[in-house]
């Protein structure tokens, strides 16, 4: 009797305890354009949350080193509105100097309120890191030109919170949306970082190629038959948007899964922090 129940015993352990492996994990897509003749590597980072990765981020960063980007993107909640700034400190002042940076804010930056907001956006400027307040910027790498634009996290509003509904602001986020799109070159690749990626309805009608977004962190439990795991904040149970590669009328987005981890209120299961990687072709 003993012997049947340890049986299934070690097996449930066998496949439980794996799942909340927390290390990093490097993810690779790639991207095909005709609209760029030289490789162009981006290394796209999204919801630290200031958590560590080693000494001063060393295995973030040697990670980061290895993988010989050309620009690094940053799409929001690298900072956390509770957790202290050094940990997201130490990696900026890792990254300065080394590539370019491009930076856009996602909600925990605005909850940690307006005296901390500023403090840590001026982390972000003192280390070289270009923040992106809903504005284009050209690029040019690798004898390529890339437009970046970043979208500003809804909440950049601080007596407002999202959490009330898109339909609150759905509005004034398509006018945004719509003076990004028409400073647009059709010929120029065109890159969206945004924070949020349950809105890629309102990104797919745009004339961006790839949009880069975070938030999600991966739906948190993930399971082989879940694509896209089970719980995302703003998109609830079961989220549509929550960590890979989606493409929906000629519009590619990749959403990180996060770096988040010791942070988080429920841990990861099967879902370990992502640096993603993306290679334009």
């Amino acid at each position: 009797m003993k012997k049947r129940i340890w049986i299934p015993a070690a097996v449930l352990t066998a496949l439980v305890l794996p799942g909340f492996y927390a290390g990093l994990t490097v993810r690779h897509y790639e991207i095909q354009s005709e609209k760029i003749s030289h490789p162009v590597r981006i290394a796209h980072l999204s919801d630290l949350h200031s958590c560590r990765y080693g000494n001063a981020q060393e295995k973030l960063l040697r990670a980061i080193q290895e993988e010989a980007p050309d620009v690094i993107v940053m799409t929001g909640d690298m900072f956390d509105d509770k957790r202290d700034d050094q940990e997201t400190a130490y990696l900026v002042q890792g990254l300065s100097g080394r590539y370019p940076c491009y930076y856009v804010t996602g909600n925990h930056e605005y909850w940690a309120g307006k005296e901390k907001f500023s403090k840590k956006m001026e982390i972000l400027k003192a280390n070289g890191v270009r923040i992106l307040h809903s504005e284009t910027e050209l690029l040019q790498i690798n004898g390529e030109s890339l437009q970046i634009a970043g979208l500003d996290d809804p909440d950049k509003s601080l007596d407002f919170h999202y959490r009330r509904g898109l339909s609150s602001f759905q509005g004034s986020l398509s006018k945004e949306l719509s003076a990004l799109d028409r400073a647009l070159d059709p010929d120029t690749f065109a890159l969206l970082l945004t924070h949020r990626p349950e809105l890629f309805p309102l990104y797919r009608d745009t004339r961006f190629d790839l949009v880069l977004s975070g938030h999600a962190h991966g739906g948190q439990w993930r399971l082989p038959f879940l694509q896209n795991g089970v719980y995302a904040p703003h998109q609830g149970f079961f989220p549509r948007y929550s960590g890979g590669l989606y493409r929906e009328k000629g519009t590619t987005m990749i959403a990180s899964r996060g770096l988040a981890r010791e942070s988080t209120a429920v841990p990861r299961f099967y879902n370990p922090p992502e640096l993603v990687i993306i290679d334009i072709k």
